[in-house]
């Protein structure tokens, strides 16, 4: 199994983060899905598709489902996957788990600006997801939701 360059690819979803249409109301993510090999699988970014999908959400709608590849990948996040959500029956982070993705690298975790107590951090663990952040790019990561009262 090759090693896997966290920082390159959470640069690589920060990057994506800034592709994101902007929204007064909404953050700016971005999503990478990388094979255990170092190839990347695919990616997302929040409003890619439509005004309510998330990063995640559209890199996973990206790949099939029974995909061999999510049983060892890892998805890097800009920001915590979420826990709730109001504009969708299914959470980021339901979808991770269905996804059987075996680890999650995210830049930061969720404030309570929209979502009082963000849990996919927590969530993720005890479901035996390995859950690395890299709060050394967090800034990075939040640059373009200086918009929002973060």
């Amino acid at each position: 199994m090759a090693q896997i360059d966290d920082h390159r690819w959470m640069t690589r979803a920060i990057e994506l983060a800034h592709r994101c249409p902007p929204a007064t109301g909404a953050y700016s993510v971005g999503a990478v899905i990388v094979g255990e090999n170092g190839e990347e699988i695919a990616f997302g970014f929040s409003r890619e598709v439509d005004d309510t999908v998330h990063a995640e959400e559209s890199a996973l709608a990206k790949v099939a489902p029974d995909d061999p590849r999510l049983a060892t990948a890892t998805i890097y996040s800009t920001l915590e996957p979420c826990s709730q959500r109001m504009s969708w029956p299914r959470t980021c982070t339901q979808l991770i788990l269905e996804a059987k993705i075996p680890r999650v690298v995210i830049a930061w975790r969720e404030p309570s600006l929209f979502v009082a107590d963000c849990q996919g951090y927590e969530l993720l663990g005890a479901a035996g997801v390995t859950v690395v952040g890299m709060p050394e790019l967090g800034e990075r990561a939040r640059a373009m939701k200086a918009h929002l009262a973060v």
